[in-house]
């Protein structure tokens, strides 16, 4: 079979990477990249060239692969190499592949998992009770821990050997823990290799306690709770505890990382009507089923606008002009509206507005859609007076504007705020909303004004 150029550079990087030709590290996210260009040319070939990736590293990229190449993976991969696969991720990446497996073929899931050491069984067993929510769900439970009378220098000897045997990956803290496993302490690695390494960590930190006080989540907190701490405070590493503050695990940057970017995916395709986990599926007869069904309310709000101009139509017919500006007076309203409603969602995503200071943010929405009002409103007028010599029809399309950009400020600021009341996204359906109310709104006051002031 003959190949493009794109292809045929993969499978030689490929090739080159198995034969450890390649000199320079290579990402898991690359590597995934250059396999999916080959499973568009050739399934056989993605499989095959999948089995010849080192078990070391084939996790990851499984990780880094769309969910809805799990199928076939989980078909033709062989359950020694999947297991392999699993042991060599942190727990945390570990329980994420394993819950995939499982969603593919739960039967094969069950035989990996049987497989396992027991060790390897029970943290994934303690991460999988966690809903997708709490902050546990996303812990890894290898930590660099220490007890506060240990001498600095035997727990320094003990993470050389198990970063020797692979044990911890992406250190960045020690935390120090009682005899029952309770946090009391966290020291970054800057810190650690500035302590006498012949003491205890007791002689070193016994009067500079206070620079050393953790920052930690327990395992149940919300995960925003978390992203939030990250933000605030710069973190690489946060500590998690169960209700008993015993040390359980920790969260990483690149966890959170992969946290924002997929809430602000969901945030973005929410906006639009789309489904996140659809569009993300090969077969496109789930994609269109679920843009169908956005698109289906959106026919129905539609109509119900045009419901409200039949109201008007002997207006309309007496004034033709009227028809000619309508789209303007609706399109100013959705776009202001759009705006108000974006900010809004971001918003209540980074947890900047609640309901307790949403007065405070609505009242500057509303400051801002009424001073946008009066200036749109009275280029507009100016330009249909010009257009259509008629003082009246300006002082309606004027008017409107006002009114129209004001309901858009409203709607655009309470949407999101009233689904998010009652259990809702609000990134999920407000712009369906947001165009209803806009354009009922909008075609209401200005074929309202225009039979009141003009017939």
């Amino acid at each position: 079979m003959s190949f493009d150029k794109d292809t045929k550079d993969c499978l030689e990087f490929l090739d080159d990477f198995v034969e450890n030709k390649i000199n320079i590290e290579v990402s898991a996210s690359e590597l995934a990249k250059k396999l999916k260009i080959i499973k568009e040319e050739d399934d056989t070939l993605f499989l095959k060239y999948l089995e010849k990736l080192p078990n070391e590293i084939l996790g990851d990229i499984v990780l880094e692969l769309p969910d809805y190449y799990l199928k076939d993976i989980v078909g033709s991969v062989s359950k020694e190499k999947l297991k392999v696969a699993i042991e060599e991720l942190e727990s945390d990446d570990a329980t994420d592949l394993l819950q995939d497996i499982e969603d593919a073929d739960k039967d094969k899931a069950q035989e990996i998992f049987s497989t396992l050491d027991k060790e390897d069984q029970e943290e994934i067993k303690k991460l999988k009770r966690y809903d997708d929510d709490q902050a546990g769900a996303y812990m890894q439970t290898e930590v660099f821990t220490a007890f506060y009378d240990e001498k600095i220098q035997d727990s320094i000897n003990r993470l050389k050997e198990d970063k020797k045997k692979g044990d911890l990956e992406n250190i960045h803290h020690l935390f120090i823990v009682d005899s029952l496993g309770r946090l009391t302490f966290s020291i970054g690695l800057e810190d650690l290799i500035l302590l006498d390494f012949s003491k205890t960590y007791k002689t070193e930190l016994e009067k500079r306690e206070d620079e050393f006080q953790p920052k930690y989540v327990e395992d149940d907190d919300d995960i925003d709770e978390v992203v939030h701490m990250f933000e605030d405070y710069d973190l690489s590493t946060l500590a998690v505890v169960d209700q008993n503050h015993k040390l359980v695990g920790r969260i990483t940057a690149d966890d959170v990382h992969d946290i924002i970017q997929e809430s602000a995916t969901e945030q973005i395709y929410g906006l639009a009507g789309v489904d996140d986990e659809a569009e993300h599926e090969e077969n496109i007869k789930e994609a269109g089923k679920s843009r169908a069904s956005w698109l289906l309310i959106n026919l129905f709000t539609a109509i119900l606008a045009s419901i409200v101009i039949g109201l008007f139509d002997n207006t309309i017919n007496a004034y033709v002009a009227l028809a000619v500006l309508m789209p303007i007076v609706a399109s100013m309203g959705g776009n202001a509206g759009t705006q108000t409603l974006t900010i809004m969602v971001r918003q209540l995503a980074l947890g900047e507005v609640d309901f307790k200071n949403a007065k405070n943010a609505i009242k500057k929405e509303l400051i801002l859609s009424g001073v946008n009002g009066i200036i749109f409103g009275v280029v507009m007028g100016i330009i249909t007076f010009l257009w259509f010599k008629d003082i009246k029809l300006s002082l309606v399309i004027s008017t409107s504007m006002l009114i129209n950009l004001l309901s858009a400020g409203i709607t655009g600021a309470t949407i999101p705020l009233m689904l998010k009341r009652v259990g809702i996204d609000p990134a999920v359906g407000s712009t369906v909303l947001l165009t209803t109310f806009t354009d009922i709104i909008g075609f209401f006051s200005f074929l309202g004004l225009a039979t009141l002031v003009l017939m």
